[in-house]
């Protein structure tokens, strides 16, 4: 391996294979440069920090929806058009360990995104939202799908032992607050539904709220 070309690409590439492997926390420099059978200074030429590099994996992942998250449809199919793009965009962060943690909070290096989301923000002017209210609604529906795949990845089975979120001891903790306590088969053990349920509110939400202000 280490006779191929090194580039940002196959480093972000083989740190998002090895992410899944050994998480967020165990992804260092240093173990992307064993997998990738070179010194870890090599690593340095292309990314300055570990932040540099996580910027790459998002972008990286970013280039690999954009198919997936580019419209279809009418403007009248706005609400349809934009929950699939959100379960697209969900779908596609559960397919890495820690995916959601690591592509929140980063700055893509290049315009890879602009395209699809550029279509977006058209389609939902031309039904009716502003330019600012469509930018909004976009934007509050991506961050839900963002923020509830890091806090279901958080609950859900860990990846290197299977077990999950204790919603019995959580319940027995909170036997004092019934409604909480029972809350948590709603929040915790249901998570496609509760997905679909959220992501229904925010939608109809936007439109409701941002449509045509």
């Amino acid at each position: 391996m280490a006779t191929e070309r090194l580039d940002r690409t196959r480093v972000a590439r083989t740190a998002l294979r090895l992410l899944n492997e050994v998480g967020l926390e165990g992804l260092t420099l240093r173990a992307i440069a064993k997998e990738l059978d070179v010194k870890a200074p090599a690593l340095y030429w292309h990314f300055k920090d570990k932040q540099a590099l996580l910027d790459e994996m998002a972008t990286e992942m970013v280039r690999r929806m954009v198919e997936d998250m580019t419209p279809s449809g009418p403007p009248a199919d706005w609400a349809e058009v934009l929950t699939a793009a959100m379960r697209g965009l969900r779908g596609h962060l559960l397919r890495y360990r820690d995916g959601a943690k690591v592509y929140s909070g980063t700055h893509y290096t290049d315009t890879s995104y602009a395209a699809a989301m550029e279509a977006h923000l058209r389609l939902l002017t031309e039904a009716g939202f502003t330019a600012a209210g469509a930018a909004r609604a976009w934007f509050t529906a991506y961050n839900y799908t963002i923020g509830y795949v890091i806090e279901e990845q958080a609950m859900g089975p860990d990846p290197s032992t299977g077990e999950g979120f204790d919603l019995a001891a959580r319940a027995a903790r909170l036997a004092a607050y019934p409604l909480v306590a029972a809350a948590g088969e709603e929040l915790f053990a249901r998570q496609e539904e509760g997905f679909e349920a959220g992501l229904a509110a925010v939608v109809a939400g936007v439109g409701v709220v941002l449509r045509g202000e």
